[in-house]
């Protein structure tokens, strides 16, 4: 053999030992990105177990106030999305005792701090899950553990609502919460029958989403209402008769566990509690503190064992209520500026005779479905339940 011959035969003798050097580095690096694709899924699956456990407890913060209500729904949400098919590994390391949810409450967002009262953000949060490596172990690597956190809590004030009950209370423009005080009792009465300046103290039935008649306004009293009001555009809303007074009581009532009429417990469950007595407009003159009004509401649910619930459905008994510039307004059908939306608390059932009188207090905020506005925490109202960034953490 030449010497040119030699040259080659030694140059391919020390190709090949790189070719397979080179080779299972390559499929080192192949593997690695297999376990680390693995990982950024797992990380995902389990944000969004996060982020629904995280929107399930503040939701029931936000209807009850009592913490260990909240933790039970967002453990009992987070166990069921871990579960769920197409995450064996969340499920797996849940299972085993390796995937731990805490949940926290504070009063604030930003800075959140955890143990303060009384509770209206949640932060749900695992600081380690381990992934399962297939491959990474081979080259050294034997830790792909990730994390998560999400919070949720009350958003702005809403400015579109979807679960209005076809009853406008009327306001005072400019004034807080419409002229209205958290806590004092207010009667409300079915307007003035001439053109006059009607003020706080009266009410009007609505017209919602083109409805009419009595069969509507009863079963919107009752909760079936799904299409929204927006106080953006020209924001007026339509009055109805007086006439359809005794079918809005009956689905009113239907949130006390009252039901007369074409209206069933199956459709519109009652609130946990319905406790009620009467108050009338002596009660109201002589300022008498109702037995059974909102400070006693709020502390029923505040003690409420999460292993034992009420039956019924949580928060019915409060009123998502649009709230109307009556100025210069009649009785009869009637188109209204719409102001905003407040919270009322049914103190007693309304009557379907006779005055059509109710009896409430307004409340600062309430859980309820719509949009919100642009400013975070401004003025009393209806809220929705929303995601956070976590203000202490970039992974949330």
């Amino acid at each position: 053999m030449d010497a040119v011959g030699k040259v080659k035969n030694s140059q391919q003798g020390a190709i090949l030992p790189m070719v397979a050097i080179s080779l299972v580095a390559i499929l080192g690096m192949a593997a690695l990105a297999l376990d680390i694709s693995n990982a950024h899924l797992e990380k995902t699956r389990l944000q969004n177990a996060l982020d629904a456990a995280a929107l399930s407890a503040a939701k029931v913060l936000d209807q009850t106030g009592n913490t260990l209500l909240a933790d039970a729904a967002g453990h009992s949400t987070f166990d069921a999305n871990t579960a769920a098919p197409g995450n064996a590994g969340l499920g797996e390391a849940s299972a085993s005792g390796d995937l731990t949810l805490v949940l926290e409450f504070s009063n604030t967002l930003n800075p959140f701090a955890p143990g303060t009262t009384p509770a209206q953000y949640v932060r749900a949060r695992v600081d380690n899950y381990d992934v399962a490596e297939w491959f990474a172990p081979v080259l050294g690597v034997n830790d792909l553990a990730v994390a998560g956190t999400a919070v949720a809590g009350p958003s702005p004030t809403i400015k579109t609502a979807c679960n209005v009950v076809p009853m406008m209370a009327c306001g005072t423009p400019g004034e807080d919460n419409y002229g209205y005080s958290r806590g004092e009792v207010e009667q409300l009465k079915i307007g003035s029958g001439t053109s006059s300046e009607v003020g706080n103290g009266n009410f009007y039935l609505i017209r919602l989403d083109g409805s009419s008649g009595g069969a509507d306004v009863r079963e919107a009293a009752a909760g079936k209402f799904d299409a929204c009001l927006d106080t953006g555009g020209d924001g007026d809303i339509e009055t109805e008769p007086g006439n359809t007074v005794g079918p809005f009581a009956q689905g009113i009532n239907t949130r006390l566990g009252i039901y007369n009429g074409p209206v069933s417990a199956a459709d519109y469950p009652p609130d946990w509690f319905t406790d009620h007595a009467p108050y009338d407009e002596d009660d109201y003159i002589a300022g008498t503190v109702p037995d059974y009004d909102l400070d006693w509401y709020l502390n029923q649910y505040e003690n409420v064992n999460p292993d034992s619930p009420p039956t019924g459905q949580p928060g019915r008994r409060i009123l998502t209520m649009p709230v109307g510039n009556c100025d210069g307004l009649a009785n009869g059908q009637s188109s209204v500026e719409l102001l905003g939306f407040s919270c009322f608390y049914m103190i007693d059932k309304m009557n379907q005779a006779g005055q059509a009188v109710f009896y409430g207090q307004f409340k600062d905020d309430c859980g309820g479905n719509g949009v919100p506005g642009p400013d975070p925490g401004a003025g009393p109202g209806p809220r929705i339940i929303q995601l956070y960034k976590d203000p202490d953490t970039f992974d949330s």
